[in-house]
């Protein structure tokens, strides 16, 4: 598969996996095993783009892709005029439970293609752009008549968003007041109008008393500053909304009375996309085979377990790609070994091209994957990083280096996740095996670790 791909994401990409963190573009070039997906998840995103909302689960081990699954969809959502938002869940910053928070971060991590994040103010923009546009299109008011102009707007957003004014006046009239305070050149209280749509609490009492709203955003509301939000970006040219709720699995460790409320407020989510309240809203949520199959997961709450379940056989193959649910199976070593073939051609050396070979590229692969107890599927972050910041940069400045002779890799304490960190201590336990079934022994530190070649 060839992916075009410019100078600058490629530096993007590569100065990423040295960092070893997921890229923020140019993911089609490492999609490695994704294909099966692509018919599916783009015939969803053309239905959510004709007005119909849809729900996804993805579920993974540690390790097994889950973010690079999302942030990969997210790039495809963006290039077909998608707007798009990742909002990781957390006990204490990010509550399922209290959407009022979880809306809020929607609206801080909220990106286009043409705008990173947060994009919020751009829509505001483009929406009052297109409602002029809307209007001068009609004929009925002249582009000189300034008045005419305003309150023909003015009318127009009202008939817009006539059922959001029914069920949240407040943001209605949130958005009249900017684009008043844009009009006018009023550029403090446009910030705090677009901070307080944008579910900002404390947001000044001037900026509020000019829109004619009061108060913060609340659990109820924020459902309904979503349907606001949507109605804006379908306004303004976007033809959805993709939102990522990752890390779900976080439920199964907060206290049992919270993690009851959040999994119904999940619950009520799921069931309000499957009703058509959110047209325009693609919502896809990532956990563990843990959450959704155990019982401090999914399963604690009957209704929303029905809605969820899937039947998954043993051989992934043959899952079907358009179920609620969607497994990743996780990378075997022929597709670690492509992953890495992959990230050669994007690194453009032909230093590194020439010296190393595809045999080298599985070497190291083995090695690393020894390490961490042979889990193939949590190998991929710390493998990228060391092919790229140990081994390629060398061969692509040292012409004398050979990563053979003079590269002995090794897994230190500082660089790796828990997830890593767990796989590489089991690895090194009295009784573990490391690559090639050799019984690996215990290191008196981390930066003992040393993967064989």
């Amino acid at each position: 598969m060839t992916v075009e791909i410019s100078a600058r994401r490629r530096r993007d990409i590569i100065d990423a996996l040295r960092r070893g963190v997921v890229p923020t573009n140019g993911l089609d070039a490492l999609a490695v095993g994704l294909g099966r997906f692509t018919r599916a998840l783009d015939d969803d995103l053309d239905r959510v783009a004709g007005g119909g909302s849809v729900f996804k689960a993805v579920r993974g081990e540690y390790g097994a892709g889950k973010t690079f699954f999302t942030r990969w969809l997210g790039e495809r959502a963006k290039r077909r005029g998608f707007a798009v938002a990742e909002v990781q869940i957390s006990e204490l910053e990010t509550p399922l439970h209290r959407m009022e928070t979880v809306y809020r971060r929607l609206v801080e991590q909220l990106a286009t293609e043409q705008f990173t994040p947060s994009a919020l103010r751009p829509v505001l923009d483009a929406w009052i752009y297109a409602l002029e546009e809307d209007v001068l299109a009609a004929g009925t008011v002249a582009e000189d008549d300034p008045h005419g102009l305003d309150s023909a707007v003015g009318d127009l957003l009202e008939r817009r968003l006539a059922e959001i004014s029914r069920r949240t006046p407040g943001f209605a009239a949130a958005l009249r007041g900017y684009r008043t305070a844009t009009s006018r050149g009023d550029q403090p209280t446009a910030d705090g109008l677009a901070a307080w749509l944008g579910g900002q609490p404390h947001v000044a009492a001037t900026a509020r008393r000019a829109a004619g709203v009061k108060g913060d955003l609340d659990h109820f509301g924020a459902l309904s500053f979503l349907q606001g939000l949507l109605t804006v970006l379908s306004d303004s040219g976007h033809r959805g909304l993709l939102l990522v709720l990752d890390e779900v699995e976080t439920l199964q460790r907060v206290r049992s009375d919270a993690r009851d409320k959040a999994l119904n407020a999940l619950r009520q989510l799921v069931d309000d996309v499957y009703a058509g309240r959110f047209p325009g809203l693609f919502l896809m949520i990532t956990g563990t085979p843990a959450f959704f199959d155990g019982q401090q997961g999914v399963q604690r709450l009957a209704p929303l377990a029905q809605r969820l379940a899937t039947d998954f056989g043993s051989d992934p193959r043959w899952d079907n790609p358009r179920a609620t649910q969607l497994r990743l199976p996780g990378f075997s070593q022929e597709a670690l070994v492509e992953l890495g073939m992959r990230v050669r051609d994007i690194y453009g050396s032909e230093q590194v091209a020439r010296r190393v070979d595809d045999a080298y590229l599985g070497e190291l692969a083995r090695a690393v994957a020894g390490r961490l107890g042979g889990q193939v599927g949590v190998a991929p972050r710390l493998y990228l990083k060391k092919l790229v910041a140990d081994v390629f940069d060398r061969v692509d400045q040292f012409d004398d280096w050979d990563p053979r002779r003079q590269y002995q890799p090794t897994l230190r304490a500082d660089e790796l996740t828990q997830v890593e960190r767990n796989a590489a201590a089991r690895s090194a336990a009295p009784g573990g095996t490391a690559a090639g079934g050799v019984a690996a022994a215990v290191p008196g530190s981390a930066d003992e670790i040393e993967l064989p070649m």
